[in-house]
């Protein structure tokens, strides 16, 4: 710890760092935590709601297949591009900033598409798009804004909460669309919304604008990271987001860098994360082979409960509430074990369950055990590997990234799960032999070769986290030096 500055009556970043370092959680960890949290649950509110928004349109709208998949594949496509993009402009601009451009990014539109004329799909289609380019942007930006602020022994646990209540913002598009639209039916008519009257589903686009207050809240709530200010050369502005978070009184002028801290540098380009190849190999083989699984699971586990069970579809999706409460339970163990046992270790260790589950589900799912359906148990096991590792693979995506590369880092990782949602629905039509590779049907004769795929792809999880590389206790400092990113840059991250 660089202490020694010459300058009597004054502090260095690297001693309140330290601080940080050791500190309790605050109130304003816990409003940041809190914005993070209920941003990223209400992004996949918008993000979601498209999908019970079609169920009301397509008949009276006459929509073709075709038109209804690039509807829903537009958004997917937006948040592939957003994530790569926003994640990049974090490093520039600044993740606050970022974090209430991205927000405004996905809401104004979800609220604009009140205004769909009747029948105009390609209107519908490209409101999708800028939603989800903004919905791609946020995950990527607040989960290293959290990291960037929270002490080192907590940084695993809370950045896997932060993943954790996501799934919530599906169950409320679910509710909205069940509750509300009647809701709607019945009363808009004596607010003088007659179109809404008559077509309820509408309501659920203006639901969507609520997240735009959000940015007030993000605004007043949050501050910009220290450790990014202090690498575009505003040190006093860390100081100040240094004094919120702790409840302290520094004073600007008597915090200054340590002897050994470079000049600042000048903002960095997207390709300079290829200049850690590991990272890349790791996060990106991860979150692809993670969103292949994810997706193609969520695409036929409802209508394979339906068939294999021979039950109607609201008894499936009652029990699929259980299967997305076991991946909540799933985020919030995986998120305390990679506290525990390290990120490298959980990651391997969710692979290796995937791989067990999935091969129960290929060989197994006509049969019962003690009274109960293999397939239902199983599918409860396999979520709880397949998408409460989110947890796992969110923060470390964040992670194992110099600080400067940070945001680019983890929205290029991220990009790439995007492009194992569009993967997912067509290998799952390579297996039932369909032509449709947007929303394939689920055939029970796909299931043995579609789950020993996925059992394959843990597999593949499993190499490629016995290639990461650690971050367990390690504070950004030291998982810069693990990196090898160079001795002044490292000291520049921690203000030394």
């Amino acid at each position: 710890m660089a202490t020694n500055t010459g300058n009597p009556g004054t502090i260095t970043f690297d001693e309140i760092f330290a601080k940080l370092e050791n500190s309790r959680l605050t109130i304003n960890h816990y409003k940041l935590i809190t914005a993070a949290v209920l941003g990223d649950m209400l992004e996949f509110f918008d993000y979601f709601i498209i999908g019970f928004v079609l169920q009301f349109i397509v008949v009276p709208w006459k929509l073709t297949f075709g038109q209804t998949a690039i509807v829903l594949l537009s958004a997917g496509v937006g948040s592939l591009l957003g994530s790569f993009y926003f994640g990049w402009l974090a490093d520039r601009m600044g993740r606050l900033k970022v974090c209430i451009i991205t927000i405004f990014a996905f809401s104004v539109p979800a609220g604009l598409m009140y205004f769909t004329p009747n029948g105009n799909w390609v209107f519908l289609t490209v409101l999708r798009f800028v939603v989800g380019f903004g919905v791609g942007g946020l995950y990527s930006v607040d989960l290293p804004l959290v990291q960037e602020f929270v002490p080192t022994r907590h940084r695993g646990v809370i950045g896997g909460i932060v993943t954790a209540l996501i799934p919530a913002g599906t169950l409320l598009a679910a509710m909205s669309a069940g509750y509300l639209t009647p809701f709607f039916r019945n009363n808009a008519a004596s607010w003088g919304m007659t179109q809404l009257a008559a077509e309820p589903w509408r309501g659920l686009f203006l639901i969507g604008l609520i997240p735009a207050a959000l940015a007030l809240m993000f605004r007043f709530w949050m501050r910009e990271s220290p450790r990014y200010l202090i690498s575009r050369g505003r040190h006093a502005d860390a100081v100040k987001s240094i004094n919120w978070i702790l409840h302290e009184n520094y004073d600007p002028q008597k915090v200054v860098l340590g002897p050994g801290a470079g000049t600042p540098k000048a903002a960095p380009k997207f390709s300079e994360i290829f200049k850690y190849p590991r990272s890349v190999g790791v996060t990106w083989m991860v979150s692809f082979i993670q969103s292949i699984m994810d997706y193609g699971f969520v695409l036929w586990a409802p209508t394979l409960l339906m068939l294999t069970l021979k039950i109607p579809p609201t008894q499936a999706a009652k029990m699929m509430i259980v299967v997305a409460f076991s991946s909540i339970v799933g985020k919030f163990f995986w998120a305390f074990l990679g506290e525990v046992v390290g990120r490298r270790i959980a990651g391997m260790l969710i692979g290796l369950g995937s791989i067990v589950t999935c091969l129960i589900v290929a060989n197994f799912w006509s049969a019962t055990l003690g009274g109960w359906p293999v397939i239902f148990l199983s599918f409860v096991a396999v979520y709880f590997f397949i998408n409460g590792g989110w947890s796992i693979t969110g923060p470390y995506s964040t992670e194992i990234w110099p600080q400067r590369l940070r945001g680019t880092g983890m929205g290029s990782a991220y990009g790439m799960g995007g492009i194992g949602r569009i993967f997912g629905p067509m290998i799952l039509a390579l297996f039932a032999g369909q032509t449709n590779l947007v929303t394939p049907k689920a055939t029970l004769g796909a299931i043995g070769p579609a789950w020993t795929f996925f059992a394959v792809c843990g597999a593949v999880m499993v190499v490629t986290y016995f290639f990461a590389q650690e971050t367990r206790n390690k504070t950004v400092v030291e998982i810069e030096q693990m990196l090898g990113v160079p001795e002044k840059e490292a000291a520049q991250a921690a203000g030394r």
